[in-house]
């Protein structure tokens, strides 16, 4: 069956599960998908993952202006062969914070590409969409690296600072970040609790100082 096909098969079965009611009362950060059908993550996951790995044809769906489409493209791919080479291309396509966090759970945690893809997205000149990603991603790794704490408090600090509509979003990816390194061991905790000690009390700083004296307050 050629990916047109295999498609169109796809987007019968989300059709079939649409739920108006559930589209209109989505919040997000970032832009609107083109058509939106409304069907619940689990729901999606589940007829995503009957697709089994197919990296071409994720990448197919993935160009799609359809939200179901889109998201299930990420159940799609193949962890493999999210190399430095395709980091444009998924980050390019990334419209808003949803698909940040789904693209986070089902590929981008899982990539063996992950530390060059926290490196290249959590840099200043990448845009916050790729920087909540990056977070969002190091939050699920199955070992996520005491390196990666500095840059995602300075990634923080900069949207503060500069005030960015996304800020307060930004400072939960990073304390979901924070506390999965911080979690991992004492000298790590220590380590994110000095990083995070040097954050201001801008309204996403306190966020973050708030959400860690009791994620990581080694007494709970």
């Amino acid at each position: 069956m050629d990916f047109t096909s295999r498609m169109t098969a796809l987007l019968g079965a989300f059709r079939r599960e649409r739920n108006g009611a559930v589209a209109d009362s989505m919040r997000y950060y970032g832009r609107n998908y083109g058509l939106n059908y409304g069907v619940s993550l689990p729901t999606l996951r589940r007829l995503a993952r009957a697709e089994g790995t197919d990296h071409d044809f994720a990448r197919y769906l993935y160009l799609q202006d359809v939200r179901e489409l889109r998201l299930a493209a990420f159940h799609i791919a193949d962890p493999d062969r999210l190399t430095p080479d395709e980091f444009g291309f998924w980050g390019d396509g990334l419209l808003n914070s949803e698909m940040a966090e789904e693209g986070a759970f089902a590929l981008l945690s899982r990539a063996r590409s992950l530390p060059a893809l926290f490196e290249a997205w959590i840099a200043a000149d990448a845009g916050w969409i790729r920087q909540y990603a990056a977070m969002m991603a190091a939050a699920r790794a199955s070992d996520p690296r005491v390196e990666w704490v500095g840059p995602i408090v300075d990634a923080l600090h900069r949207a503060a600072v500069d005030r960015l509509p996304e800020s307060r979003l930004l400072a939960q990816g990073a304390v979901a970040a924070l506390v999965a390194v911080g979690s991992r061991n004492e000298e790590n905790r220590q380590t994110v609790q000095r990083a995070a000690g040097s954050l201001g009390s801008l309204p996403a700083e306190d966020f973050v100082h708030e959400e860690l004296a009791w994620r990581l307050d080694p007494q709970c």
